[in-house]
């Protein structure tokens, strides 16, 4: 198996998760006492969060690439960043370690794209959703147009991202205003929709919604798995 080296405590609720399917996934797979060989690097998120916030975007890229080094040193053969907000610096990432990235865009992208999805939805941080490498990427590769929330509601998407889920708080309230804003992005034409921060699975999943939802967190972790069990060639 290859060792995968994550980028985590992005925050620490949603890394905790990741640890938790690449291993339960493997195990599944392989069976007997098997788990994930993975090197994990889990950063304090006050001071990365504070920064986003102030919009001091190159403090965000020291920390991840500084992290994406020492998973370097540490033996690993691949790359996660453990979050879609953070992929702004995907690029800084693999040119500075020279290791290949599984890109969580790629992980939502194969399976929409294989369900015959032509527009999606996209709920993630404020600063995902303004940004454009995010929805490039999913449109250029995959084929796909992006919806995102109105200025009003993708501030109160993030303001329950930042203020309740990084911080372990889950409450109903916060939940049924997401499905209202998932609902204003179906009615605009969204066939699914994107749970681009992976915290949000914490707060809606598909018991909560008939609306088709891509949990990125699950699917990027599972592609973690099917690249360190790959046959080399």
């Amino acid at each position: 198996m290859r060792t995968m080296g994550l980028i985590g405590g992005l925050s620490w609720e949603s890394s905790r998760d990741y640890y938790r399917i690449v291993n339960e996934e493997v195990n599944s797979r392989l069976g007997g006492l098997h788990s994930a060989p993975c090197v994990l690097s889990s950063l304090d998120f006050d001071p990365l969060a504070r920064a986003m916030a102030a919009g001091e975007w190159e403090i965000c890229r020291r920390l991840v690439v500084d992290s994406a080094c020492r998973l370097q040193r540490a033996g690993a053969d691949f790359l996660l960043i453990c979050s879609n907000t953070m992929h702004a610096f995907a690029g800084d990432v693999e040119a500075r370690t020279g290791l290949p990235l599984l890109h969580i865009v790629d992980a939502i992208g194969r399976p929409a794209g294989e369900r015959g999805f032509r527009t999606v939805g996209l709920l993630g941080t404020r600063a995902l959703m303004e940004a454009d490498h995010y929805r490039r990427r999913m449109e250029e590769n995959w084929g796909l147009s992006v919806l995102v929330p109105d200025a009003e509601e993708r501030e109160t998407v993030n303001e329950v991202i930042f203020g309740e889920l990084c911080r372990g708080r889950v409450l109903d309230a916060s939940r049924q205003v997401f499905l209202k804003i998932m609902e204003n992005l179906a009615a605009r034409g969204a066939e699914a929709v994107v749970l681009g921060c992976t915290e949000i699975p914490m707060l809606v999943g598909a018991g909560d919604t008939e609306l088709p939802l891509f949990d990125s967190l699950r699917l990027h972790a599972l592609a973690a798995v099917d690249l360190s069990l790959a046959e080399e060639g």
